[in-house]
């Protein structure tokens, strides 16, 4: 199933010679992201920076865009993102911007044009909240975290 939904994006100041969010592989979900910093941006280990991209976004209503982090710096180097997924509803029309922590052990240097980040769309569905007396039962019921099992 091939679903295709057109969401404008504005590239911003600053952003001149960037790449637009590309996916990398045909069948892949995410888009990858890149920093729009103006000079070389250091991330200690255990600090976190909000990193821009350039772009903005303006998507039709009962779609979302959800930033995650690339498997690659996350393995390599320890960098991921916080609030991961951060969603990007679609009445933003404000500067996607990325905030990263360094898990690693050494200092990293975020470059202009760096991927830093990907971005994968996600509908929403219209969703009725309705406030119940009981809910109903099922075989896990209230079991929360770790309840079905460790292995």
């Amino acid at each position: 199933m091939n679903l295709s939904i057109k969401v404008e994006i504005k590239t911003l100041p600053g952003s001149e010679g960037l790449e637009l969010p590309r996916r990398m592989s045909e069948l892949a979900s995410g888009y990858d992201l890149y920093a729009s910093v103006t000079e070389p941006m250091t991330l200690e280990p255990g600090s976190r920076a909000l990193v821009p991209t350039g772009i903005a976004l303006a998507m039709p209503a009962g779609l979302e865009a959800q930033i995650r982090p690339r498997s690659g710096l996350a393995f390599k180097h320890g960098i991921t993102c916080l609030n991961t997924p951060g969603t990007i509803d679609a009445d933003y029309r404000g500067e996607i911007k990325v905030l990263l922590i360094n898990l690693g052990q050494d200092p990293f240097v975020i470059n202009r044009g760096e991927r830093i980040a990907q971005m994968v769309f996600q509908t929403v569905p219209d969703t009725d909240l309705i406030q119940v007396e009981e809910l109903s039962e099922t075989v896990r019921g209230a079991g929360g975290f770790g309840h079905t099992g460790t292995k």
